[in-house]
C-alpha cells in the first residue's frame, strides 16, 4: 500500500513538472523582441500598447507592444501581440489581414506562431518582414 502511495506522488510530481516547463516555454512579446534584436534586426523603443494603438482592431491580446522600425520613418513599425487563446488571435489576424485586402493603404504584414501574433506596416519590403517571420518561426 504504501508503495502504491509512494508512485502515485512521484507521478504527481513529475505531471506538475511537465505542466511548468509547458507554461515556460509561452512565447512572449518581450522574448519576440529580444529575438528581433538579437538577429539584427530593428524592434526600437518598445512600449505597451494603448486604445490608441489598436485604433479599429480588436482587443482580445493578453499582452501587447507597438514597436519601431527607424529606416521607415517615425511612427512606423509593428505590433506583437500575445493572445490566451487561438481564436482571439485568429480573429485579430484576420482583422489586419482583412483590411489589407480591402485598401492598400491599410497593407500590412501579419505572421503568427503559438500564441504570438505580429502585425508589421505594409511598407516594409517583403524580403525584411520574411527575416521577421524567419525568426518569429525559430523562437521557442
Amino acid at each position: 500500500m504504501k508503495r502504491i502511495g509512494l508512485l502515485s506522488m512521484v507521478a504527481l510530481f513529475l505531471f506538475l513538472l511537465g505542466c511548468s516547463d509547458s507554461q515556460a516555454e509561452t512565447m512572449t512579446t518581450e522574448g519576440v523582441i529580444k529575438q528581433f534584436k538579437d538577429a539584427g534586426l530593428e524592434a526600437d523603443n518598445a512600449r505597451e500598447m494603448t486604445k490608441k494603438d489598436y485604433g479599429m482592431a480588436p482587443m482580445k491580446a493578453k499582452e501587447a507592444k507597438r514597436f519601431f522600425i527607424p529606416s521607415l520613418g517615425k511612427d512606423a513599425g509593428g505590433r506583437i501581440f500575445q493572445f490566451d487563446n487561438t481564436n482571439d488571435l485568429k480573429q485579430t489576424k484576420a482583422f489586419y489581414d482583412k483590411a489589407g485586402r480591402e485598401s492598400a493603404m491599410l497593407f500590412s504584414w501579419t505572421a503568427s506562431k503559438g500564441n504570438i501574433l505580429i502585425q508589421i506596416n505594409g511598407d516594409l519590403p517583403e524580403d525584411k518582414f520574411k527575416k521577421y517571420k524567419e525568426v518569429l518561426n525559430k523562437y521557442n
